[in-house]
């Protein structure tokens, strides 16, 4: 069970995210009613009905006759009538047929012999999974991408979240432009929300908790409206697509002018967290509604972790979404560094992991001799005392020792990953400072931001440290400063060790993640009542903007740039835009090297950390060639999983899925390849894998494309044909691309390498995976 958690304070660690919780279903009350999720085949429908609403209560109503096991009388069917629309949930008709319903265990028996019933699942809860970010991305006002694209004027961007702040000033509507005529949405009245906080920015406002309170009947809701009291939502929404604001900063750190990647596109919020909790039947009703009310983008920081293709209400709910030419973008998860912890391995949307920026926020050490020592620090308060006794204390896991010495600076060493243990430790001794000592950056992130002064030294800092305080043993002194922001740090990007890693469980043979957005101390703007930290003194600080980290960070960055996209080229899929932005990628950080993984010592990282690349805004505007996808390759995908009639069903929500064609190989722009096969019996027998692509010239002039292919560790790789000639826009060309190689003994390991098609002025880019990993994932 893992969380798509954006990692905030000490004392949050993994709160603040969104995630699907699976339960166990054989732990419930039997005797109990639940809320359930009902697929139904519409084909099915008795044509006395005028809609599904009118099918879906009379069902309803006929389970209610054969439970109670009486007679009925015409009377007694329309009480049964009336109390089937109290069980009715929501009813589903763009993410799925079906709907949502109060079920006991025996309505649920007598349901699945209804005609037209397909599956049901229970309604599991959901729990909680920028100044700098666009221009690091390269996004700027003089040319590229902002201006080609109005930035992103007249798309609307959907968030799935916990609701918005409408007052934020990343919100206002200055300069943007009218509502387009196409929208359909509203904003919904609620506790302290009135539709008329809405404005040309925020266009839609709707909460979705039935689902909640049908499986919480006696709960009351203290904020029953759109409006955000957690803070995610209006993070993620404003690092999209927030206005710009001038004088941001977290209490002095990362100052500058906050701006979305897309700040000139809509936004419409669609609440299914709250503070008592959420339910799947929920967040299916807001993407079913955001698909009704015209969005172009979804962008979902949330994820069902290990659950297949056929059950996850995300991949199910985003099918339709696709259908409609919806792009859809989604969290990774984080559960990193280890392999396989991906969730959203949904083959129709993009997944996005998360990287690091070039900045740092650095706090100062002034020793009494009067050198300076700088390492990393968060902390939001004020440090105005001057050279205050400093001591070591080593690892710092004696609480009552460290209470003795709690009106000194206290230096600890983290020697076995204890910083965790080390800042709560010296949290409740209540110290007048700390000073940690420690090479993992990689823990850091979970515990920079301190309700105390403190400073995270590395290991070459740490030793002046201790050396002065060897050399003055009876009175050493020091002093603190905050609030200093670093620009420029190498190297940048990484990706982050807290991203979770591919290949996804649920479809192993798409390689997943696809790729890397800003995820780390991401600036974005936060409800002004929602508190932003705390201090040492339990006291509460508010601000406008605050500091976040996480795939929920990164996901809202790359739905941003693919409405900046989707009003560069209107007539793109949502499998061309996701290909644009996968294929013109930066592998390159900026020290001109490949691209590092912090949670794998800083060795170059492998597509199932990284996916194709850290994302490219300017590139991906003209990326020479797309690899597309339509509805019929996903449904060869899914019959080629051996998925059966039902099962596909639940995701096409149709009757007719044509399996003539199946395969594993999806028209996709990358390439997983497992060499472990069970199948070869001798280790020295050469295999071959297979893939063929079809690629779309999306350029405007008659060209030649040219293969290359950077070598794999114990792999030939080749590409027939190796030169691709297009001679008008929109012409195809189809090729192959061959792998072979010995089974691979070592278990989960990992090479790669890249193929690349350039002509004279793209390059276009796809990641080679060949690996080990659990023999359960190996084609059939």
């Amino acid at each position: 069970m893992s969380m798509d958690t954006h990692i905030h304070n000490h004392v949050a660690l993994f709160s603040f995210i969104i995630i699907f919780h699976l339960v166990s279903s054989t732990l419930s009350d039997q005797n109990s009613n639940n809320n359930y999720i009902i697929h139904m085949n519409l084909s099915a429908m008795p044509k006395p009905f005028s809609n599904q609403q009118s099918w879906y209560l009379a069902t309803l109503s006929s389970l209610l006759d054969v439970t109670s096991n009486q007679v009925t009388t015409n009377n007694d069917n329309n009480l049964n009538y009336i109390s089937s629309s109290k069980k009715l949930t929501y009813t589903y008709t763009n993410v799925m047929n079906g709907f949502s319903a109060i079920l006991s265990p025996l309505e649920l028996e007598a349901l699945k012999t209804i005609p037209g019933y397909i599956s049901s699942t229970r309604d599991y809860p959901v729990k909680p999974d920028t100044t700098h970010s666009p221009q690091f991305i390269g996004l700027n006002p003089i040319s590229g991408t902002w201006p080609t694209t109005r930035y992103g004027k007249n798309v609307i961007i959907g968030l799935i979240d916990s609701g918005i702040w409408p007052e934020s000033e990343s919100l206002k509507d200055d300069d943007m432009p009218n509502i387009p005529s196409r929208w359909k949405g509203q904003c919904e009245n609620g506790t302290q929300f009135d539709s008329s906080l809405c404005n040309k920015k925020l266009i839609g406002a709707r909460f979705f908790n039935k689902g909640l309170l049908a499986n919480n009947p006696n709960i009351t809701i203290s904020m029953n409206s759109t409006r955000d009291i957690d803070g995610h939502g209006t993070h993620t929404s404003t690092t999209a697509a927030g206005s710009k604001v001038d004088g941001a900063s977290f209490f002095g750190y990362a100052s500058g002018s906050a701006i979305g990647v897309a700040p000139h596109a809509h936004v419409s919020m669609y609440k299914v967290l709250w503070e008592e909790g959420a339910y799947t039947s929920d967040t299916i009703a807001a993407i079913d509604s955001a698909i009704t009310d015209g969005v172009d983008v979804l962008s979902l920081s949330l994820g069902f972790d290990d659950a297949p293709l056929y059950e996850d209400p995300v991949a199910i709910a985003t099918f339709a979404a696709m259908e409609k030419n919806i792009f859809v973008s989604t969290s990774a998860g984080n559960r990193g560094p280890v392999l396989e912890t991906l969730h959203n391995g949904i083959p129709w949307v993009i997944t996005v992991a998360a990287g690091t920026l070039d900045r740092e926020f650095h706090g100062d050490l002034t020793l009494g001799n009067g050198d300076v020592v700088t390492g990393l620090s968060l902390y939001p308060g004020k440090f105005s005392s001057e050279k205050v006794p400093m001591v070591f204390m080593n690892s710092c896991d004696n609480l009552k020792e460290l209470i003795k010495v709690k009106n000194k600076i206290v230096v600890c060493e983290d020697k076995n990953r204890t910083l965790g243990v080390q800042t709560d430790n010296l949290d409740r001794a209540k110290v007048v400072g700390g000073v940690f000592i420690s090479n993992s950056n990689e823990d850091i992130i979970y515990f920079i931001q301190t309700k105390f002064p403190s400073i995270f030294l590395n290991p070459i800092n740490g030793e002046l440290v201790k050396d002065y305080i060897k050399c003055n043993p009876n009175n050493p002194k020091t002093s603190m400063k905050f609030n200093t922001t670093i620009l420029g740090t190498k190297p940048a990007p990484s990706v982050d060790s807290y991203s979770s890693r591919g290949p996804s469980h649920s479809c192993p043979f798409v390689s997943k993640p696809d790729i890397t957005a800003p995820g780390t101390l991401i600036l974005a703007s936060w409800p002004q009542n929602v508190p932003a930290t705390k201090l040492q003194s339990q006291s509460n600080l508010f601000n406008n903007f605050n500091l976040l980290s996480g795939t929920s960070m990164s996901c809202p960055h790359i739905a941003g740039v693919a409405a900046l996209l989707k009003e560069a080229h209107p007539n793109w899929s949502p499998a061309a835009i996701r290909s644009a932005i996968m294929t013109t990628s930066n592998m390159l950080d900026n020290t001109k090297e490949l691209i590092k993984d912090i949670g794998n010592d800083y060795k170059p990282a492998s597509p199932l950390a990284l996916g194709s690349g850290h994302v490219n805004p300017n590139r991906a505007l003209d990326p020479g060639l797309v690899y597309d996808t339509g509805k019929q390759d996903y449904v060869n995908l899914l019959c080629a999983l051996n998925f059966t009639h039902k099962n596909i069903m639940a995701i096409t929500r149709s009757s007719s899925n044509n399996c003539s064609n199946s395969s594993l190989d999806l028209n996709y722009p990358s390439f997983i390849a497992f060499f472990n096969n069970a199948s070869v019996v001798k280790s020295n027998v050469v295999v071959t894998q297979e893939f063929q692509r079809t690629v779309t010239n999306v350029g405007e002039e008659p060209t030649i494309y040219v293969a290359n292919i950077t070598p794999i560790e114990g792999f030939h790789v080749s590409v027939v044909p190796n030169k691709l000639m297009f001679k008008e826009k929109n012409e195809k060309a189809t090729y192959k691309l061959r792998i072979e190689g010995l089974r691979m003994e070592e278990n989960n390991k990992v090479v790669f390498g890249y193929l690349t098609w350039a002509d004279t002025k793209h390059i276009v880019r796809s990641p080679i995976v060949v690996t080990s990993i659990n023999s359960e994932l190996t084609p059939p």
